[in-house]
């Protein structure tokens, strides 16, 4: 059921239809609703949300409620807002997203965050990185702002997602990224080698991919979400391809599904790797695996 024609017509004010829009989702069970409708509603007007407490009496123009209705019949069904507004924020910065590319998620920040400790305790000043499927270059944009000295190469199979990536590149004025379209899975970057492999690869196996939320298996591109078998295809080749592609001393770091932990740990092991790591995240779920290359 989507929102009528009558409810959309009447003439309204800022808070009456945040309250109004906010009632409507909270029946359909969307979580936050509220939150979304005021994102929704303040990118329609162009002001901050938290502006939008200032203009509660404000009322719409027909213009404005349009755009609102076509954008919030898009969240009801099941659209992932952050599609809808076109950007999202990651390691506090503003990344475009849309539905080439996996929309990154705060738990991705851990693995972010792994990577940049991994690079500093080793004390390197300009390290070389590989980022093994970057989507939207998220991941690579935000190594590269906290590691400016650090040349980074990112690779994904999709040219709709380098797409995205260029774009996002290019609006945060990196120049130490270079992405390039290869297919980890059956070719390698050449004969370079990297003082960090990192990645967020598909993890979800197959069987699982029916349970996801419609918002993931609807609209969100399967290719980056699932591996197609077990959820550990890229986990087994980002670790052999660490025995050749991976510097002395060098770390590989990526993330993990709920309940993949040991089997990754055991993937690392045998690809020779020691001291592997495992971090939680904020549910306190296994989330990220790190190893070093003995160097």
């Amino acid at each position: 059921m989507v929102p009528s024609a009558n409810d959309l017509q009447r003439t309204w004010t800022v808070l009456g239809l945040i309250e109004w829009a906010t009632g409507y989702l909270a029946e359909r069970g969307f979580e936050e609703s509220r939150l979304h409708v005021e994102l929704l509603l303040g990118h329609v007007l162009n002001l901050p949300r938290l502006n939008l407490y200032l203009q509660f009496d404000r009322i719409l123009e027909p213009s404005e409620l349009s755009m609102f209705k076509q954008l919030f019949r898009r969240r009801v069904s099941h659209e992932p807002l952050q599609y809808i507004l076109g950007e999202t924020e990651f390691m506090g910065l503003s990344i475009h997203v849309d539905p080439t590319v996996l929309i990154p998620r705060p738990e991705t920040e851990f693995l972010v965050e792994k990577a940049l400790a991994c690079v500093r305790s080793a004390g390197l000043d300009s390290p070389h990185i590989l980022d093994v499927g970057t989507g939207s270059a998220n991941i690579a944009i935000a190594l590269a702002h906290f590691l400016p000295s650090a040349t980074i190469l990112a690779l994904d199979v999709s040219p709709e997602s380098l797409a995205t990536a260029v774009a996002n590149i290019g609006r945060h004025g990196l120049s130490n990224i270079e992405l390039l379209r290869l297919d980890i899975l059956s070719e390698t970057p050449g004969n370079q080698q990297f003082d960090l492999i990192v990645s967020n690869p598909p993890y979800i196996p197959i069987e699982e991919f029916p349970t996801l939320q419609e918002e993931v298996r609807r609209y969100e591109p399967g290719i980056a979400t699932t591996d197609g078998g077990d959820g550990l295809v890229f986990h087994r080749r980002l670790a052999e391809i660490s025995r050749s592609h991976l510097r002395g001393r060098g770390w590989l770091v990526v993330e993990i599904g709920h309940g993949q932990a040991d089997a990754v740990r055991d993937l690392m092991l045998a690809a020779g790797l020691a001291d592997v790591e495992v971090t939680l995240d904020y549910a306190q779920i296994p989330r990220i695996a790190a190893a070093r290359k003995p160097g």
